[in-house]
């Protein structure tokens, strides 16, 4: 399995065309690869950008973009963060970010999965390719640790979770419960190979992945948790709903 960074030119804000950096960049596409693009890439193509300035009030788009919201503020260095849930992500701010926004608030892209899809779609066809997989990725934080990892915030074209239920333990005995999450371990390693500085690799390919079920099927309904059913419901319940 091999993590191919795609570097590209600055993709323009507050908006540029991404199928334009594809066409510029992501030339050498195989059949099999799952292409892991940049939450805040997408978020530049739709436009989902909000110039900085004394009158905008980063709390109050951040209620309004988020699912949900913790009403208790923390401190994160000097500044004060809201803890929120997006798009069924636990993310401060609800994703909004500053960094390489050029004097501008980057907040997450619209209907991520239903953009992925369109450029899944776009892709398949350029390149002639039967299997392909799109990830939507950004770094956030976990509880307890230091430091950011990338998690997924949407994909297209593949099954996210490998079922090992049913399967044995060294032991023979039969897993239950397990089930593999191959979207997010993928974000993961992407995040990693693209960086979070000046590197300019919004996008990475990753070649090799095994065991992964390609099909054209909206997966994304059976790889979520509601958070009332979630294990770590009881720290999740302080949320409102935005």
């Amino acid at each position: 399995m091999n993590f191919i960074p795609i570097k590209t030119r600055v993709f323009r804000l507050p908006q540029d065309d991404i199928y334009k950096l594809l066409d510029e960049s992501a030339t050498d596409l195989c059949d099999g690869d799952l292409l892991c693009v940049t939450s805040k890439i997408l978020a530049i193509a739709q436009g989902r950008c909000i110039k900085i300035g004394e009158s905008v009030n980063k709390h109050a788009i951040t209620k309004k973009e988020a699912d949900w919201f913790h009403p208790q503020t923390v401190k994160a260095g000097r500044r004060e963060v809201m803890l929120t849930i997006k798009d069924h992500t636990l993310i401060p701010s609800a994703g909004i970010d500053e960094s390489n926004g050029n004097g501008y608030y980057v907040l997450w892209p619209r209907h991520t999965n239903r953009l992925l899809r369109e450029i899944w779609l776009y892709l398949k066809k350029k390149h002639g390719l039967r299997r392909l997989g799109l990830i939507a990725t950004d770094s956030h934080t976990i509880p307890l640790r230091r430091g950011v990892v990338g998690i997924s915030t949407g994909f297209w074209g593949f099954t996210p979770l490998l079922d090992r239920r049913g399967s044995k333990d060294i032991f023979g005995r039969k897993l239950k419960m397990t089930r593999s999450n191959i979207v997010d371990a993928v974000a993961a390693a992407a995040v990693l190979v693209m960086g979070e500085g000046r590197e300019k690799i919004p996008f990475v390919i990753c070649r090799g992945m095994g065991k992964v079920h390609f099909n054209s099927q909206d997966n994304y309904r059976g790889f979520i948790i509601d958070k009332k059913s979630d294990l770590y419901r009881p720290i999740l319940k302080g949320f409102k709903r935005a």
